[in-house]
């Protein structure tokens, strides 16, 4: 669709949910200050109030979110947010919600390529968290064969690669890594595997040139990137090119607000890895009315780019997601965004993964970066000293911060197959 006419689309979408949902639900109707509304406009909805997560986090030891619309016996999926930022809160979805998920699950398989002939591993947990949960029954829904694999080691995944063959990967892009460099010490190479797509989600990395080169690299395939979340649903799917995001906005409204600055007390602090055309990403599930999403405001830290392609009409984000708007820590004065440690990090081919760790000492703030390589079983150690050099000597420059920078013994940092979390604050 043309712009002008997907608006029309979304404001008809919209007012049917509205009409819906706003007389059932308690929480919209307090947020609102009514139990009746009809908007006419996009710019008509941006004058409404915007929800967020802290606002729907009961006090309850249930944690279920407070935004739902029905009593809980109209509801038969429960997902929990993955806590990576504080406690889980608890999603519940109606059976016609669910099929919601699927359905626009369909457009991301679309940008994939995936056909039913297509044999889909599922590399996590099958927890509360929703994962890929939702592409698990969304591929199924297509007729594609799904090879579950949780509760499974690396090692055993390896194995189920070679035996079940399946030709594409779903994955965090932290774990795809992982799940190569463990292939390659036990001298099988992935690159040759049956696999000819890699799917990642989770994290920001799939539309980073830095770690979807690699990630192309280690498997021989194609990685393509979703972002979704379980309070939000399955909001985009990568570009063609692989170098930004869609928004699926025939089922949700992307609004785009703009960033302020947090303040730190020094007038001349930069910010590090923060574009300044970057805007927060603010949505609307047109879909969903258990648990509506209405301006929701998501936290995503997004470029966005109305420029139409003929191919996807459909917003482009470019580089995806490029951070979060709690991600941004403050280093003796100066603002960094997770991402820009990532990318430099991301530069050094030998490094396979790593972690940060913030501590204070007396007044100062310290810095330590751990690395591992693949270079660590060089005899002298030259090489890894160089290695660790060189990425003290970038993230000085590049940060305008001193890193301390060693190199620890593969394996030795924790791996998840969920939200990697690299960056620990100790302070």
């Amino acid at each position: 669709m043309e712009r002008h006419a997907l608006e029309r689309f979304q404001i008809e979408r919209l007012n049917a949910l509205i009409a819906k949902v706003l007389p059932q639900n308690a929480y919209y109707q307090s947020l609102f200050g009514c139990s009746d509304l009809r908007v006419d406009s996009l710019a008509e909805w941006a004058m409404v109030p915007t929800s967020q997560k802290s606002d729907w986090l009961g006090k309850e030891a249930s944690g279920i979110a407070t935004h739902h619309t029905f009593a809980e016996d109209q509801y038969r999926r429960y997902h929990r947010t993955s806590g990576t930022r504080g406690r889980p809160m608890v999603i519940l979805d109606t059976q016609e919600d669910w099929q919601w998920w699927i359905d626009t699950w369909q457009y991301v398989l679309d940008a994939c390529g995936i056909l039913a002939t297509d044999r889909i591993m599922m590399a996590f947990s099958f927890g509360p968290f929703i994962g890929f949960w939702s592409a698990h029954d969304a591929c199924l829904h297509r007729g594609c064969m799904v090879i579950p694999c949780g509760g499974m080691s690396t090692a055993a995944r390896i194995e189920l690669i070679q035996t079940a063959r399946p030709t594409v990967l779903f994955s965090t892009p932290s774990y795809a890594m992982h799940l190569a460099q463990d292939a390659r010490t036990r001298q099988i190479d992935l690159s040759k595997s049956s696999i000819r797509q890699v799917f990642v989600a989770g994290e920001p990395g799939g539309s980073l040139p830095a770690v979807r080169s690699r990630l192309e690299s280690m498997f021989g395939a194609s990685v393509i990137d979703h972002a979704g979340a379980t309070e939000v649903g399955p909001w985009g799917f990568g570009s063609a090119d692989g170098t930004a995001m869609h928004v699926i906005e025939s089922e949700f409204i992307a609004e785009f607000l703009p960033v302020e600055r947090k303040a730190t007390g020094d007038v001349a602090s930069e910010v590090h890895g923060f574009d300044p055309a970057a805007f927060e990403l603010v949505l609307t599930s047109l879909g969903r009315t258990g648990a509506p999403v209405l301006r929701y405001r998501t936290g995503d830290l997004v470029k966005p780019n109305f420029l139409q392609d003929g191919k996807c009409n459909f917003v482009r984000l470019e580089n995806g997601v490029l951070g979060r708007t709690d991600d941004m820590f403050v280093i003796r004065g100066v603002n960094i965004f997770p991402t820009s440690i990532d990318a430099i990090v991301r530069s050094f081919p030998s490094i396979s993964d790593y972690r940060l760790t913030v501590t204070k000492k007396g007044a100062m703030d310290e810095l330590l970066l751990e690395f591992e390589s693949s270079n660590q079983t060089e005899s002298t150690g030259q090489l890894q000293n160089h290695v660790a050099k060189q990425l003290g000597e970038k993230l000085s420059i590049q940060l305008n911060l001193r890193f301390e920078v060693e190199q620890v013994s593969e394996g030795s940092l924790p791996r998840t197959e969920g939200k990697a979390r690299r960056i620990i604050d100790r302070r």
